[in-house]
């Protein structure tokens, strides 16, 4: 095992394995900004995984993530001199903050270089943590890119460098996390599932539980398309990536670090590969049990978990386990909610997504929505096409994937073409949102937005209601998980049916808005 080069950091011997860093964790200077998190039990978790899920809370930590530790104990052991001169860090977000945290606890000046892609909820929380102190500066797309501008402006400005993880401090500060859960949870513990970015946390708790505790397995937990770390223990030595996926921001690293990787490589037992729609399903499952909504790295562990468990039951053995996950952060931009709810139905298998084509004749429209009958609809996207034909996207709630090969064959059978989308990234990701468009066949059409009452039997009360004279030639309706959903719907109805129609829509009771002369319709319905 090779020497840790010259420390940056206050001791000069070189480290060489686990003991040494159990040193450095139990002297770890964290508890002046840090808190120790709580062990919470994951009731519906482990009820839905038939193991013991434990997860420990460091998205409760001030700054909503770890990295305030690692920031900390780093920042606290250099000079009164060193530290008047002032700090400088790169982070995607949250190092940031936990450095803005200290600095600001310190009373010192800092420079922040953030990427452009950082989520602006971390870069606003990062400038109010620090105050008139702190200067946030963005440059480049990934953590490597900003690391690589900080470097240069360290030359310039002559302040000193604090590490996101890879120095002997930092990884000390991320192991008292490992100090915790085995001061907490005394009894058996099968795995600890530890986020990978650059590998300062999974580094720290590596070393520390095999220097107690060998018996227990620590797995890392990275995405598919953000996994430096996995390829590079895979390969031997650090590989740098060409590019990082980002829905995971606070894991988007190039390069990992040498130490990191030395320690990782050496006291990891593996590293799991998740991509997002697990994470996402992750998301609501920490949600589920804290009612706190994470950020994609902060439900990496818990991703990792739930697929070591599969694993588990997959090679058929019995035993409960007792697994412990890292929320490691909880730094989430609101506006990814609704991405993340939707992704999460598919990555629990709970929502099957067709393309359907149908005669575009009259009944059909309300035959295809009898055959659906009263299953939670979560999409439902129709044009008319042509004369003769209409194409319908649908999304339909199931409890269970095999209900996804039985409904289609329900739609065959019935004569309707279908071909399943639930597995096709280009539908999942965009087509849903672009079903539509002009239709030469809709003559007469006029357009309404209705207030859905959310409940079984609401469409289909729609549909009976109509006059069979009357045609929909276009219908599009999302779930809201309100309890009314917004939804469009163009009418065919002759020139002389505007009493009847109107009649209709009063004694309908849904609320409504005529939007035929809408300028967006006129441009790209109409």
């Amino acid at each position: 095992m090779s020497l840790l080069a010259t420390r940056q950091a206050s001791q000069d011997e070189p480290l060489r394995d686990a003991s040494d860093y159990l040193r450095l964790v139990l002297t770890a200077r964290v508890y002046d900004v840090a808190r120790r998190t709580e062990l919470q039990h994951a009731t519906v978790l482990s009820e839905q995984l038939g193991h013991d899920i434990l997860l420990k809370r460091e998205d409760t930590q001030p700054v909503s993530s770890f990295k305030l530790r690692g920031a900390y104990n780093r920042i606290s052991r250099l000079s009164p001199e060193v530290l008047a001169r002032g700090i400088i860090t790169a982070s995607a977000g949250n190092h940031a903050q936990g450095v803005a945290w200290s600095a600001a606890k310190l009373g010192i000046p800092a420079v922040i270089v953030v990427p452009e892609t950082a989520p602006q909820v971390k870069v606003a929380a990062t400038r109010r943590f620090g105050g008139p102190t702190v200067q946030v500066i963005k440059a480049g797309d990934s953590y490597s890119d900003a690391y690589g501008h900080a470097v240069r402006l360290q030359s310039e400005r002559g302040m000193t460098f604090i590490p996101a993880f890879d120095d002997a401090d930092v990884i000390a500060g991320q192991g008292t996390v490992a100090m915790e859960i085995l001061s907490e949870h005394q009894g058996p513990i099968d795995a600890i599932f530890v986020p990978i970015g650059g590998g300062s946390l999974a580094a720290g708790i590596a070393t520390y539980v095999k220097a107690l505790r060998p018996d227990i397995r620590v797995v890392g937990v990275q995405t598919q398309d953000s996994c430096a770390m996995a390829r590079s223990i895979d390969a031997g030595h650090r590989l740098e990536l060409s590019d990082v996926g980002l829905f995971s921001d606070g894991t988007a690293v190039k390069l990992v670090g040498e130490e990191t990787f030395r320690l990782c490589k050496a006291y990891l037992d593996e590293v799991i590969l998740v991509d997002t729609d697990e994470v996402c399903r992750a998301i609501k499952d920490i949600y589920q049990d804290t009612r706190r909504f994470v950020e994609p790295a902060g439900a990496l562990a818990v991703a990792g978990a739930r697929r070591y468990a599969a694993r588990h039951v997959a090679d058929a053995h019995p035993a409960k386990l007792t697994l412990v996950a890292i929320v490691s952060g909880a730094n989430l931009n609101i506006d990814r909610i609704r991405f993340i709810a939707e992704r999460a139905a598919v990555g629990e298998s709970r929502e099957a997504l067709f393309a359907v084509s149908i005669p575009e004749e009259r009944g059909s429209f309300l035959h295809f929505c009898e055959l659906v009958g009263n299953r939670n609809v979560t999409e439902f996207n129709y044009r008319m096409d042509s004369h003769d034909r209409a194409r319908i996207f649908v999304g339909v709630e199931i409890d269970e994937p095999a209900e996804e090969a039985a409904l289609a064959a329900v739609f065959e059978a019935a004569g309707f073409a279908v071909v399943g989308l639930g597995n096709d990234e280009l539908s999942t990701q965009h087509i849903r949102h672009m079903v539509g468009g002009r239709s030469a066949a809709a003559h007469d059409e006029r357009l309404f937005r209705f207030a859905f009452p959310e409940r079984p039997g609401a469409l289909m009360r729609f549909l009976r209601s109509m006059s069979p004279s009357w045609n929909i030639s276009l219908f599009h309706y999302r779930n809201q998980g309100a309890d009314y959903s917004s939804t469009l719907v163009g009418i065919q109805a002759g020139a002389g049916d505007d009493r009847e129609l109107t009649c209709f829509l009063d004694r309908l009771g849904y609320p409504y808005r005529e939007e035929t002369d809408n300028p967006a319709y006129r441009l790209f319905l109409r």
